[in-house]
């Protein structure tokens, strides 16, 4: 059992699943811009730790933006790269921890359409987003390695929960207003995993480290998932566009630019399947995750 954990993130969608998971049972103290224990712009300045700590768990980072110009791509290596490194300055200025756990993404694979992509596969991202993890992910396990703490890196699909933030809620945003459809049947499958399991499982991983995938394991379609959220928001089930035009949709998108909120490659990113291999963590930490189906069938989001 651990004595004192510090989460970095505390008030964001997964930070604050982290927070009711462990704060029962553990001397927790968080690290956030505004409030908690510790008050730090990690993008600007090295934290001052007054207490060591056994376990840090790094949730804090900026994700869910697409950046329109060159300082809004900055703003992804700012706030995940140099916020990861000053993190690190902070805790290696006063006491090293025991163990350290990075929250991730699957992005750094950088692919939008895949299969049981596992975690030996290439780190080929070439977006703002997908760098600035790569790169944080580089320093967390070089700094981890070099002063011997146990390190564990989780590599997040979408996150599911009540008011989860990203892609599934603003799914759920366009079946309360009635505006969303699927393209070409909603076949296209996804990897997703439910916020509270992955908060679970981070005292299991904590003590034994290692790179992992973690998803609900049975990656469901947009149709499946669409169906799901409509029943739990009592909304009809969303219509369906013809694949024929889905593409000529994208391509009169493509005509219109940056002004546009769909073109070819995003009819192409929906249509698609990008689902992600959890096995190791399965055999290794006997990850057993509910189906994010399941869930929102039977849970408000």
């Amino acid at each position: 059992m651990f004595n004192d954990i510090l989460i970095t993130g505390a008030n964001g969608f997964l930070g604050k699943l982290i927070v009711n998971e462990l704060q029962e049972s553990n001397n927790l103290k968080s690290l956030s811009r505004t409030s908690g224990d510790f008050n730090f712009f990690l993008d600007k300045e090295i934290p001052d730790f007054y207490q060591k700590f056994d376990l840090v768990i790094h949730v804090a980072g900026k994700a869910h933006s697409i950046p329109k110009n060159e300082i809004e791509k900055k703003q992804f290596y700012d706030v995940n790269v140099v916020g990861t490194r000053n993190l690190l300055k902070g805790l290696e200025s006063f006491h090293i921890p025991k163990e350290f756990v990075f929250i991730s993404s699957v992005s750094v694979y950088g692919l939008d359409v895949g299969n049981n992509i596992d975690e030996d596969h290439p780190l080929l991202a070439i977006d703002a987003y997908g760098l600035s993890k790569i790169e944080a992910e580089k320093i967390v396990l070089n700094w981890c390695k070099e002063n011997n703490v146990v390190c564990t890196i989780l590599r997040l699909p979408l996150l599911v929960g009540k008011d989860a933030p990203g892609n599934l809620g603003a799914m759920v945003k366009a079946i309360t207003k009635g505006y969303y459809f699927n393209v070409g049947g909603g076949k296209a499958k996804k990897s997703m995993v439910l916020g509270k399991d992955v908060a679970s499982l981070i005292m299991r991983v904590a003590p034994i480290g290692g790179i992992y995938n973690v998803t609900d394991g049975y990656h469901p379609n947009f149709d499946e998932l669409s169906g799901a959220v409509s029943l739990n928001k009592k909304k009809r089930k969303p219509l369906n566009l013809p694949m024929s035009l889905g593409v000529i949709i994208g391509k009169i998108g493509d005509f219109f630019g940056e002004k546009s909120p769909i073109n070819s490659a995003k009819v192409k990113k929906i249509t698609s399947n990008l689902t992600f291999d959890d096995t190791k963590a399965r055999v290794i930490l006997d990850w057993n995750p509910q189906s994010v189906v399941d869930y929102v069938n039977n849970n408000e989001i």
